[in-house]
């Protein structure tokens, strides 16, 4: 018999005895006590981290790319060169670790628990919700691009180099905003409540208003767009009691993104400083409705289960009919039993 591990078996729950049992992944912080200012100084704490983390190396990378002749959009200019881009990608990619520290040290929750109510990534779930939903994920950002927006030269080793920069490190920066935010923030809020039905809605509005402000837009296909997204990705978390298929949405989102752009010779310093009123376009609402519509096929696949839950030997806590475990449903969302692990 094959030993479960990574790449061959989902495995097993990897939950240590501080996550509590039956519960939905919005309620793992939620305790006897609502611990409101508490949640508010870890979130604050991870602000910090998003400010902090591309600043200071952001900061340092510039000083190469001065020396180059080019002026970062860390220091005012519109230079997107692949220092400047692998910098951001790495940066935000500490929001991984920085929000499993902040969740053990104020919580006392091991910060592996923000992956699944398993405790586990689980890759199974992640590669099916790839196959299934990447393809058409990625033909509706690319035509996106149809639009002639700024462009910009771009050399031939820039091109290769921000190519390859995107492809190992973008879902390493989109991972780490999920962990921060459908992660941290997420259960953070949804534990204020004193019912899952409350902290759900709380969780949901609050961390996908902060982060649609965090990208500072005031145009309003661009504030639809980014508030149906995020608030999309929190509901389907809630569901599948992690954050594989909101990491791969995301993931997708940006590395498509990211790649696509620079081929079109698009102003990229240029058009991710530009979010004012204007710039949307209504093109945007086509990816609103995709991304509604795979909400609701996560949705349809999950209506017998309802929403995972930790593994739990008694009564979960209840906001569904379901009461059974995380282990006895399963934690496939493509409309088939598999285990959980």
């Amino acid at each position: 018999m094959i030993k479960p591990n990574w790449l061959l078996s989902p495995g097993g729950p990897k939950n240590a005895a501080s996550v509590p049992a039956g519960v939905e992944y919005h309620r793992v912080l939620a305790g006897e006590k609502r611990r409101i200012v508490r949640g508010i100084f870890a979130i604050v704490l991870l602000a910090a981290g998003l400010v902090i983390f591309p600043t200071a190396i952001g900061m340092a990378v510039a000083q190469i790319d001065v020396r180059m002749g080019n002026t970062p959009p860390i220091l005012g200019g519109t230079d997107y060169t692949p220092l400047y881009h692998a910098s951001s990608m790495i940066s935000l990619g500490l929001l991984m670790p920085w929000s499993a520290l902040i969740q053990r040290w104020l919580y006392g929750v091991p910060g592996a628990s923000l992956r699944s109510v398993t405790s586990r990534f689980r890759f199974d779930l992640f590669g099916k919700s790839l196959l299934v939903f990447g393809p058409m994920w990625m033909v509706v950002i690319v035509l996106g691009f149809v639009t002639p927006g700024a462009e910009a030269p771009w050399s031939h080793t820039d091109l290769i180099a921000i190519f390859i920069a995107t492809l190992l490190l973008t879902p390493l920066q989109t991972t780490g905003e999920e962990y921060g935010v459908r992660g941290l923030i997420f259960r953070v809020v949804g534990s204020w409540a004193r019912g899952p039905r409350a902290g759900l809605v709380a969780g949901v509005l609050v961390s996908s208003v902060l982060f649609t402000a965090a990208h500072g837009s005031t145009d309003p296909y661009i504030i639809v767009w980014y508030f149906v997204l995020w608030t999309s990705l929190a509901i389907i978390t809630w569901r599948t009691g992690g954050l594989e298929i909101a990491a791969m949405l995301h993931a997708v989102l940006n590395t498509v993104s990211f790649i696509v752009a620079p081929y079109l010779r698009a102003d990229l310093g240029a058009q991710l400083q530009d979010r004012s009123a204007g710039v949307g376009t209504p093109y945007q609402l086509v990816p609103t409705a995709a991304v509604i519509v795979i909400t609701a096929i996560v949705w349809w696949c999950t209506r017998k289960t309802g929403p995972l839950r930790t593994p739990s030997a008694g009564p979960p806590e209840s906001s569904t009919p379901s009461t059974k475990s995380a282990r006895a449903r399963g934690a496939e969302l493509i409309c088939r039993d598999v285990p959980s692990g």
